[in-house]
C-alpha cells in the first residue's frame, strides 16, 4: 500500500495542490476567506431549508471544474464522512412529523426536510474544505492563516502535524508490512495481537519524532515554519473574493431559489 492510496490520501492531496489551474494560482488568503464565508452562509441557513442549500452547489462544481480536481477523489472522500451525517439526521423524521410541503398528493415533513438538509450541509462544507486543500496545498494554508491573524504557534503546530502524518503512515506501513512478512498465510490478527502492534507502532512514531525533532534543532529550528515566496493580493484575487462573497450574500439573504419556485408557482394554472 503506497502513500497515496493511503487511508488519508496524503499524497494525493498534496500533490493536487501543487497544481498549476487558475484557481491554485489564485492568493490562498483568498480562497481561505471565501470559503470561511462560504461554510458561514451554508451553516447558517434554516433547518429545513433544502431548496435554498441547492443553489450553493454552483460554488464547489466550479472550482472542482476551475481547479482541475479529480471528482472521484472529492466524492470518495466525501462518502466517507456521509455516513456519520446519516447517524445525525436519521431520527429527524420520527421527531417532526409535521407536514412543511407538499409535491402533489404526497406531504412531506420537516422531519424528513432536515434531514436532507443535514446531508446536504454535510456534502457541502467537506467538499468546500477538501476542494480548499486541494487547490491550495496545506503550507500555503498555513502561510495564509497566519497572515490573516492566526497565532503562529498554531500554524506551526498544524504544518507540524500534517507532515509527521506522512512519517507515521510510512511507520504503519512498516509494520503492516513486517506482520505480513511473519503471517504468510494471511490471517487477521487477533485482538491481543493487535494491541502489540499498536504499541509497537506508537514506540516507533515517538522514536521517529524524538529523530525529526532533534534533526529540525541540528538545522536552526526555532519555532516558526519558514515558506519561500510571498503573498501578494492581485486583480483577479480581488475579484475571486468580491464576487463570490456577494453571490453568497445573495444566495444567503435574498432566497432567489425560493423566488423562482413562487413564480412558478404563481404561473401554474
Amino acid at each position: 500500500m503506497s502513500g497515496g492510496h493511503s487511508a488519508f490520501d496524503l499524497g494525493t492531496l498534496d500533490r493536487l495542490g501543487r497544481g498549476t489551474s487558475p484557481i491554485h494560482r489564485l492568493d490562498p488568503r483568498a480562497k481561505l476567506l471565501v470559503t470561511f464565508v462560504f461554510i458561514l452562509a451554508v451553516v447558517s441557513l434554516d433547518k429545513h431549508a433544502v431548496g435554498d442549500l441547492l443553489p450553493f452547489f454552483l460554488f464547489p462544481m466550479i472550482i472542482l471544474a476551475r481547479g482541475e480536481v479529480p471528482f472521484r477523489f472529492v466524492a470518495r472522500k466525501i462518502a466517507v464522512v456521509a455516513p456519520f451525517a446519516v447517524l445525525v439526521g436519521i431520527f429527524n423524521p420520527l421527531v417532526d412529523r409535521e407536514v412543511m410541503l407538499r409535491i402533489g398528493e404526497v406531504g412531506i415533513s420537516g422531519g424528513w426536510l432536515s434531514f436532507v438538509s443535514i446531508v446536504l450541509r454535510v456534502v457541502l462544507t467537506i467538499g468546500a474544505l477538501l476542494l480548499l486543500v486541494a487547490t491550495t496545498g496545506v503550507p500555503a494554508l498555513g502561510r495564509a492563516a497566519e497572515r490573516l491573524g492566526a497565532p503562529r504557534l498554531f500554524v506551526t503546530q498544524i504544518l507540524g502535524l500534517y507532515r509527521y502524518l506522512f512519517l507515521l503512515v510510512d511507520e504503519s506501513q512498516r509494520t503492516l508490512r513486517a506482520y505480513r512478512l511473519r503471517a504468510p498465510d494471511g490471517k487477521t490478527p487477533s485482538w491481543r495481537l493487535f494491541a502489540r502492534i499498536l504499541g509497537q507502532l506508537l514506540l516507533r512514531a515517538v522514536a521517529r519524532a524524538r529523530r525529526v525533532y532533534d534533526a529540525m534543532l541540528a538545522r536552526g529550528f526555532d519555532g516558526e515554519v519558514r515558506l519561500i515566496g510571498d503573498l501578494r493580493f492581485a486583480g483577479r484575487d480581488w475579484a475571486f473574493l468580491v464576487l463570490w462573497i456577494a453571490i453568497f450574500a445573495v444566495l444567503r439573504f435574498l432566497h432567489p431559489a425560493r423566488l423562482l419556485g413562487d413564480l412558478l408557482l404563481r404561473g401554474t394554472p
